[in-house]
């Protein structure tokens, strides 16, 4: 059977590590799915990491021909699947959709804060610690970016003892102020739920009609 579309995905890992999940289970929803990479926090402070998927993208766009190219990711490779779709690869509305598993969105947040403590990832990967009044901080954040309407579709546990579910909530919220099409799943469970768990599998196939539906 022809895929119904093509998924750039970004793996998780706090920016510093490559997390276990593939995104594989999304090929059963009809998508071709082709791997990305991006340098970690280790390696490159941001916004070299937003560079390099960019880049994967600009790969994986002539590789798929005319198919609709969606971006998604979990944890940290769900945050950068956001910056892809909210502020595109080439221009601001290149990117046909996002799934964004479990996101990371706000380094100020005072619960993301409370939960990181002292071993806070966003530290690393802008360079030093967030801040307000910092440009990496705010560049950072996809909170920062929303209004192009691409539809989005994000998913967390409210066990989620690594990245806290209001992260998402704050999401959510700011995406459906600025027009954007917004698929929300807040379920139990804590960070990395399997993407081929009954719930997860019918918010995947819900938002891929819709979104794949209007192009």
């Amino acid at each position: 059977m022809e895929p119904v579309g093509a998924v750039l995905w970004l793996h998780g890992g706090g920016w510093r590590a490559r997390s276990t999940e593939t995104g594989a289970a999304l090929a059963g929803h009809g998508l071709l799915v082709l791997p990305g990479s991006y340098r970690l926090s280790g390696e490159a402070c941001w916004p070299a990491q937003l560079a390099d998927v960019r880049a994967c993208a600009r790969a994986a766009r002539e590789q798929i021909g005319d198919l609709p190219l969606l971006v998604a990711g979990d944890s940290a490779g769900a945050h950068l699947a956001l910056h892809l779709g909210l502020r595109g690869i080439d221009r601001r509305d290149d990117v046909d959709g996002v799934l964004a598993f479990w996101p990371p969105v706000d380094p100020l947040a005072e619960d993301w804060l409370r939960t990181r403590g002292d071993d806070d990832p966003w530290t690393r990967l802008i360079g030093h610690p967030p801040a307000a009044d910092d440009p990496a901080t705010v560049d950072s954040s996809p909170l920062a970016h929303v209004g192009n309407r691409v539809p989005v579709l994000v998913v967390h546990g409210t066990q989620d003892t690594a990245v806290p579910v209001s992260q998402t909530v704050a999401l959510t919220s700011a995406l459906i102020r600025a027009g954007h099409p917004v698929h929300s799943l807040i379920t139990n469970g804590g960070h990395g739920l399997d993407l081929d768990r009954e719930d997860l599998r019918a918010v995947i196939r819900a938002f891929l009609g819709a979104t794949l539906h209007r192009l």
